[in-house]
């Protein structure tokens, strides 16, 4: 647990683990290094699991103007300047999946593999119009108006279903910290930074071994977003998980963990048979 100095802001990380192929963990919009914590054992326990938050995010620096991808890609090539890995495997979802993609075009020499989960190449008309929902629920201050906003879409209906006393203790932990203007504020710029982000052109730069996750029911990236991915970025591998909505690292957490983990530590000789 500790920070360090990126352009003038200070940014929380975490290393965990002392052996194996290192892991660089990057969250969604509404996530920090806290919301890995369930997972923390399986993906430290033959891996060193590295965590960060982005800017605005968790316990890194608050930004004051708008910005994009870019300065959060920046971060990364800084913390990684200070780890003492010639490469590391990337695992990003949702937001952390599409900063993920920008750093390994912009920087291949430093990016072993590669696992994109429940993400896009590109913020499609449809994707930056919820965006914009969501923005204007968090400018009226409202907490519980933007949960009910944002938080629902995230999740398939069959969770709800199955894990309501979770889900209401997630509400009673959400809504306080979405009351706060200083959350939402930072969470507007999160939702902003994506909002020209467009790589489809550069996937076919992507040169790293490749594992693309779906949800069979997200409702908020869809799969066919991930198809796109997968038909883009030479050789890659595609994998739906069933039944589980956009938060699939909570849904099926074991086929999420059982996914990342398995592509991570597969050999880099090909398998011959």
């Amino acid at each position: 647990m500790a920070f360090f100095d990126f352009e003038g802001y200070k940014v929380y990380y975490e290393v965990h683990g002392d052996h194996g192929e290192p892991l660089l963990v990057l969250n969604g919009i509404m996530m920090s290094t806290n919301s890995w914590k369930p997972m923390l054992k399986n993906l430290s326990k033959n891996n060193v699991a590295i965590f960060v938050d982005f800017l605005d995010q968790g316990q890194s620096s608050r930004m004051t103007e708008s910005y994009t991808h870019a300065i959060q890609v920046r971060l990364l090539d800084a913390l990684l300047d200070i780890l003492p890995y010639e490469k590391v495997s990337i695992m990003g979802i949702s937001y952390g999946g599409e900063v993920a993609i920008q750093y390994a075009v912009e920087h291949p020499e430093r990016v072993r593999r590669l696992v994109l989960a429940n993400t896009c190449g590109r913020t499609s008309d449809w994707l930056r119009k919820i965006g914009d929902g969501w923005n204007a629920v968090a400018r009226t201050g409202d907490g519980l108006a933007y949960y009910l906003t944002t938080i629902p879409v995230i999740y398939s209906t069959q969770f709800y279903e199955r894990q309501a006393e979770w889900m209401e203790r997630r509400e009673g932990t959400l809504i306080p910290y979405f009351s706060n203007p200083a959350v939402l504020e930072a969470l507007i710029r999160l939702t902003d930074s994506s909002r020209d982000y467009n790589y489809m052109d550069r996937l076919c730069e992507i040169n790293c071994p490749t594992l693309i996750i779906s949800s069979s029911e997200d409702g908020l990236v869809p799969p066919s977003e991930q198809i796109l991915l997968h038909e883009r970025i030479k050789g890659s591998n595609y994998v739906t998980i069933n039944g589980s909505g956009h938060a699939s690292m909570y849904e099926d957490v074991n086929s999420f963990l059982s996914l990342t983990l398995g592509f991570v530590n597969l050999d880099d000789e090909p398998v011959q048979i």
